[in-house]
């Protein structure tokens, strides 16, 4: 498969959500986004004003999660999520659909939360992922999900957390391709741990990876193309 380092650069949102960061470990990660161009960085919400500092007059987004990580916030708390995040910047946001009521089952309450989670993200101009977190669901449930995503213009459905038992799964991704319309995208997010995994998601249609490590990846990515790195081991721009 033909590659180029921005087509795989560009797929990458690189994931700065583990609890134990510190603030100048967020700095170094939206800095290290920076350094490798990647598609975006997916930070904890109150970090994400400084986030948006840093990667202003980029082409790396600001992005954040909503719900995070359980999706048992009421729907008021996800909006208000949300309105502080495109306050500070935001411009991905990736929510947790309630994961109870998904079970349960009641997809009415989950097509009016997710009509007014994504209504609310667009109404700002910028883009929404919505996280099914497979791990708990069955089959069906997920079909639904990319039904409903579809019909309500979602941007990205998506496996999971990354934080749940399980992550992406390659039967996940083949059927969150196939039952999602053609202008809903596909992100998988756990285990995507190289680039040899992420070579073989992209093959499946996947558009973007949430991953940890991003310049592990990257670097393998840059040595494959017969790039040069530079002497930080980041990825020279090119």
């Amino acid at each position: 498969m033909e590659f180029t380092y921005p087509d795989i650069a560009k797929m990458i949102d690189h994931s700065l959500l583990n609890p134990i960061l510190t603030d100048r470990e967020l700095e170094k990660g939206c800095q290290l986004a920076l350094d490798y161009n990647v598609a975006s960085v997916c930070i904890m919400p109150y970090e994400l004003k400084r986030c948006a500092e840093i990667l202003r007059g980029s082409t790396v987004n600001a992005s954040t999660t909503i719900g995070f990580p359980h999706g048992g916030h009421t729907s008021a708390v996800k909006l208000a999520e949300i309105n502080t995040a495109l306050e500070d910047g935001g411009q991905e946001l990736d929510m947790v659909v309630n994961i109870s009521k998904v079970l349960s089952e009641d997809w009415d309450y989950v097509r009016t939360e997710l009509k007014s989670m994504i209504e609310l993200t667009h109404s700002a101009g910028q883009k929404v992922k919505i996280i099914f977190e497979n791990a708990y669901l069955k089959d069906a449930h997920k079909i639904m999900l990319c039904r409903i995503c579809g019909e309500l213009g979602a941007d990205w459905v998506k496996t999971s957390t990354g934080y749940a038992p399980g992550g992406a799964t390659v039967e996940d991704l083949k059927l969150m391709r196939q039952y999602s319309p053609p202008h809903v995208q596909v992100k998988a997010a756990g285990g995507v741990r190289d680039l040899d995994k992420l070579l073989e998601v992209r093959a499946l249609g996947v558009t973007r990876v949430g991953a940890s490590r991003t310049a592990e990846m990257l670097d393998e990515c840059k040595r494959r193309l017969g790039l040069k790195l530079t002497t930080r081991g980041t990825a020279a721009v090119e």
